[in-house]
């Protein structure tokens, strides 16, 4: 019975970590999309008349 809370403890220890480590590899997508977006905005091509055209489909 004296295993059970190290147990617990470690088991929360590999959870926070895996957390941790999930939410770092998201920010890290996130600002990958960011500079992608900001490419796509600023490098759009024009269209006729000039104006400058939706470099997405939606």
């Amino acid at each position: 019975m004296t295993m059970v809370p190290l147990l617990l403890v470690l088991l929360l220890a590999l959870i926070l970590f895996g957390a941790g480590f999930a939410l770092k590899a998201l920010w890290w997508i996130a600002v990958i999309v960011l500079v992608v977006w900001l490419l796509g905005f600023v490098m759009r091509s024009t269209g006729a008349g000039g104006r400058r055209g939706r470099w997405y489909r939606w």
